[in-house]
């Protein structure tokens, strides 16, 4: 688990195939690694990736096709930039949000611009993670724990204020930019719970009308 409080702006610094995915190299710059062994998750972008082997100014970590397939990490280069975010221990400060590096779904920024000394970031999500998407709500964005300012069908907006900009790869962010989305997980267990003896029915999932059943809707 995650916190989605970036500690480290780290580089990808090698990629290897390995039988039809990858090993990938991250050198982790500022990171503390004293404390990291063998089997242990660093959230990378917001994936959670196991360390490998340690070669000392940073780590390998294997990357399944599913990974691959999901997440930006499949497209990353080598020479960009990440996010980086040790787990958290059970003394660590929660200062954004319960995360698990399990990445729901790739956004698309679809508009980048100042607003004060902050940013203004719109990003379009998939459809099917719409439903979890709430004003004032929690989002990581690329590992980095984001508070939700507006909502529009499946399109969001934040504030990036400027220590986020200048700590986290934020800062390099581009309109057309792909990102990785995790949705708040309270969301996602919360549908579960309220679809009840449905949930073992393929295709069922969150509705209006399951919604006005237990309570949660209210006409506007």
């Amino acid at each position: 688990m995650f916190t989605g409080i970036i500690t480290a702006v780290g580089t990808l610094v090698a990629r290897q195939a390995q039988n039809g995915d990858l090993r990938l190299r991250i050198a982790t710059g500022k990171l503390d690694l004293t404390d990291v062994r063998l089997g242990d998750s660093i959230a990378v972008s917001g994936v959670c990736l196991t360390a490998v082997q340690l070669p000392g100014d940073g780590f390998w970590a294997d990357v399944s096709r599913e990974t691959l397939e999901h997440t930006t990490l499949g497209a990353a280069k080598s020479g960009a930039r990440v996010n980086l975010e040790k787990a958290l221990t059970p003394t660590t400060r929660l200062g954004g949000h319960l995360v698990s590096g399990h990445v729901d779904g790739i956004g698309t920024i679809t508009d980048w611009r100042p607003d004060g000394r902050s940013w203004r970031l719109r990003i379009q999500a998939p459809d099917a993670l719409a439903r979890y998407i709430a004003a004032k709500g929690s989002i990581c964005v690329d590992g980095a724990s984001l508070t939700v300012n507006r909502v529009d069908g499946a399109a969001f907006e934040l504030n990036i204020v400027p220590h986020t900009l200048a700590e986290t790869t934020l800062g390099d962010f581009q309109s057309g930019q792909s990102v990785n989305l995790e949705v708040d997980l309270i969301a996602r267990y919360l549908e579960r719970l309220l679809l009840g003896d449905q949930a073992t029915r393929p295709g069922k999932a969150l509705t209006e009308a399951l919604l006005r059943e237990h309570g949660f809707w209210k006409e506007s």
